[in-house]
C-alpha cells in the first residue's frame, strides 16, 4: 500500500501540472500535504514535515543558485561567454562543438556539485546557441551528462564519498573504476543521444540571452576563460586545504570557510564583478541592475525546487524508503544488481540521487561481507540506480526545465530519458568490470 500510494501521488503531481495547469510550486504543497495523509503522518506534523523539507532543500541551494545566476549574468553580459563559445568553436569547428561541451562538463564536474556546474555552464550552453544558432538541447545535453557522471559516480560528490567509507571502498580505486564508467555514459548520453533532439524547441531564459557586443570590445580571451573557471579552481584548490590542518582552529576554520561552495561562489563573483565588469569600464549601477534582474528569473525555479523538498521529506518522514528497501532486500539476485534496483526505486520515489544512494547503502552494507561483493564497484552500481529515470520529484529535472523552458513532455523526452541511458549503461559497465576485476 505504501508503494502504491507514493505511485499514486506522483500520478497526481503528474495530472496537476499538466491536466489542470497548475503552478508546480501549488502542486507540490498539495500532493505533499495528500502524500503526507495517506502515508500515515499526523496532520499535526504534516507542516513540520513540509517547512523542513522547503527549509532544507533552499538552506545552501538558494545561495548557491542566486550567486551562480549573478556569475553567469556576467558572464554572459560581458561577452565572456560569447569569446570563451567563439575559442571553443574555432578549435572544435561547429561540427564538434558538442565534444567540446562534453569535456568541459565533465572537466568542471569533477570538482563542482552539480547544482554550482549546472548554474555555472547554462551560459555557456546559451551563448553557443544564440551566436550559432543551434538547438539550445541539443547543443546542453552532452554537457549536463558529463555533469550528471560525475555527480553519480565520482568522488568528491556527496553520495559516492560517502559510499566510499560506509563500504570500506578504496577511495583511488573507486576513482579510477568511476572513470571508467562514467566516460561511455557520458558518451553515449551525450552526443550520440542529443542527436535524436535537434527537433525539441526551447527558449532558454532571456537573463542568458547574450548582449551583442563587438569582437573588439570582448575581454580577452585569458581574462574570460581564467574567470569563467575561477570556481573550479579555487573548489580544486580548497580540496587540499584540510590537509594543511596545523591543529591552529582558527587557520582550520579559515580553510574550511574557503572550501565550502558558498564561499567559493561569492569569491569568484566579487572577482568576475570586477575583471568581466569595472575592469571593462562597466558602471558599477549597470553591474547590480544585471545581478538584480537575474535573481528574478531564477525566483520560480527555487519555488519549484522548494516544493520537491516539501514532497522529498514527506516521503522520508513517513518511512517509504525504508519500506521499499524492506521489500526488496530479501532478494536472491546478484549484490550489483539489487543495490542498482534499490537505488532506482527509491530515486524514482524520493527523487533525490543523494538520498536514494545513501538509504540503499543502508541496506546493502551487511551484504557485501556475506556476498563478497567488489565495494568499489558497490559504489557505483548504486551511483548508476541514483540517476535513473529522473522525473517530477527531483529538483534538477524543474531546474532543467525552467532554465531551457520546455514543456514537461519535451523535458521527460530529452531530461529524463538522458538520465536513464547513463543509469542504465552505468550498470552495464559495472557488471562488465565485475566480469574481469
Amino acid at each position: 500500500m505504501t508503494i502504491l500510494a507514493v505511485v499514486f501521488c506522483v500520478l497526481v503531481l503528474i495530472l496537476l501540472i499538466t491536466w489542470g495547469k497548475v503552478n508546480p510550486f501549488l502542486a507540490f504543497l498539495i500532493v505533499s500535504i495528500l502524500a503526507g495523509i495517506l502515508l500515515g503522518i499526523p496532520l499535526g506534523d504534516i507542516s513540520q514535515s513540509l517547512k523542513t523539507g522547503i527549509g532544507g532543500m533552499l538552506g545552501s541551494l538558494a545561495i548557491i543558485i542566486c550567486l551562480g545566476a549573478m556569475f553567469g549574468k556576467i558572464i554572459s553580459d560581458s561577452g565572456a561567454a560569447k569569446k570563451i563559445s567563439e575559442v571553443l568553436m574555432k578549435s572544435f569547428g561547429e561540427k564538434y562543438i558538442q565534444w567540446a561541451l562534453l569535456i568541459t562538463g565533465f572537466i568542471v564536474g569533477i570538482p563542482l556539485f552539480y547544482n554550482v556546474g549546472f548554474v555555472l555552464l547554462v551560459p555557456l550552453i546559451f551563448s553557443v546557441v544564440y551566436q550559432y544558432k543551434l538547438p539550445a538541447v541539443y547543443i546542453g545535453i552532452p554537457m549536463l551528462a558529463a555533469l550528471s557522471v560525475t555527480h553519480g559516480f565520482l568522488p568528491p560528490h556527496p553520495s559516492p564519498t560517502a559510499l566510499v567509507d560506509l563500504f570500506g571502498a578504496n577511495l583511488s580505486t573507486t576513482l579510477i573504476y568511476g572513470f571508467i564508467v562514467a566516460i561511455p555514459c557520458m558518451v553515449i548520453a551525450g552526443p550520440f543521444f542529443a542527436k535524436t533532439l535537434k527537433g525539441i524547441e526551447s527558449y532558454p531564459l532571456e537573463t542568458f540571452i547574450p548582449k551583442e557586443i563587438a569582437t573588439e570590445d570582448l575581454p580577452s580571451g585569458i581574462n574570460c576563460f581564467v574567470t569563467a573557471l575561477l570556481p573550479v579552481f579555487l573548489l580544486a584548490g580548497s580540496s587540499v586545504l584540510p590537509y594543511l590542518s596545523t591543529g591552529n582552529a582558527t587557520l582550520d576554520g579559515l580553510f574550511a570557510f574557503l572550501a565550502d561552495p558558498i564561499a567559493v561562489m561569492l569569491i569568484s563573483l566579487l572577482i568576475a564583478t570586477y575583471t568581466l565588469g569595472i575592469h571593462q569600464k562597466v558602471k558599477m549601477k549597470s553591474i547590480m541592475d544585471g545581478y538584480t534582474d537575474s535573481v528574478k528569473d531564477v525566483a520560480m525555479i527555487l519555488l519549484i525546487v522548494a516544493g520537491a523538498g516539501a514532497l522529498k521529506q514527506i516521503f522520508i518522514d513517513s518511512g517509504v524508503s525504508s519500506d521499499i528497501a524492506d521489500l526488496l532486500g530479501g532478494w536472491d539476485v546478484n549484490p550489483l544488481i539489487l543495490g542498482f534496483i534499490m537505488a532506482t526505486i527509491i530515486r524514482v520515489s524520493l527523487g533525490s540521487a543523494t538520498v536514494a544512494g545513501l538509504t540503499t547503502a543502508g541496506i546493502i552494507a551487511p551484504l557485501i561481507a556475506t556476498t563478497g561483493a567488489n565495494p568499489n564497484l558497490m559504489v557505483l552500481a548504486i551511483g548508476a540506480g541514483s540517476l535513473m529515470f529522473s522525473h517530477v520529484n527531483d529538483a534538477g529535472f524543474w531546474m532543467y526545465k525552467e532554465y531551457f523552458n520546455l514543456s514537461l513532455k519535451d523535458t521527460f523526452k530529452s531530461w529524463t530519458i538522458m538520465e536513464t541511458i547513463v543509469g542504465l549503461v552505468g550498470i552495464a559497465m559495472v557488471l562488465l568490470l565485475d566480469a574481469f576485476v
